[in-house]
């Protein structure tokens, strides 16, 4: 019995999740923030990195500065390279099909913030991982999403320091 209740709390915490990015996605953006946020005080800095990596990354969707966005999209980073690292009990290969998406929505948020070098770090590594996607429509959507971000880096407009607003939607 307490295998069974470990092994539903982990599917128990990303349902929770779910449910605010389902607020969020209704156009709730300051609710959903507050309670991502709530979920990751009750998780913690040091809880299972699957849920530090799916909360981080939704709670980047949730925010205003652009400087925020970036902070916890390499709080995700952070986690699921604990996890594909081997510190952790999780499973590294449905992790690795994370990161062309996490990789793309930190190359959108160094464009935002202007710093195209870094973006384009970051796009190659998405473009590097995208392999791990599947021939579906979120892999086909975070391919596209990264086509469309390598075309605005290659515009000759931006300019390393220059910024020029976000993309037109996050890739996830």
């Amino acid at each position: 019995m307490a295998e069974r209740r470990e092994q539903a709390a982990p599917d128990a915490v990303l349902t929770r999740i779910g449910q605010v990015v389902m607020l969020h996605h209704g156009g709730d953006r300051e609710e959903a923030r507050r309670r991502l946020l709530d979920l990751w005080a009750e998780i913690g800095e040091d809880g299972d990195p699957l849920h530090r990596c799916t909360l981080a990354h939704y709670l980047a969707d949730t925010q205003d500065d652009p400087a925020d966005e970036l902070a916890w999209d390499l709080r995700a980073l952070s986690a699921a390279d604990e996890v594909t690292g081997g510190r952790t009990g999780g499973d590294p290969a449905m992790v690795r099909g994370f990161y062309p998406s996490l990789h793309l929505n930190l190359a959108a948020d160094y464009v935002k913030l202007g710093r195209a070098e870094a973006a384009r770090t970051h796009l190659s590594q998405a473009r590097g991982a995208a392999g791990a996607l599947a021939d579906d429509g979120y892999g086909n959507g975070v391919r596209a999403a990264i086509h469309r971000l390598e075309l605005r880096l290659a515009d000759e407009g931006f300019r390393g320091g220059e910024s020029w607003g976000p993309p037109r939607q996050r890739p996830l």
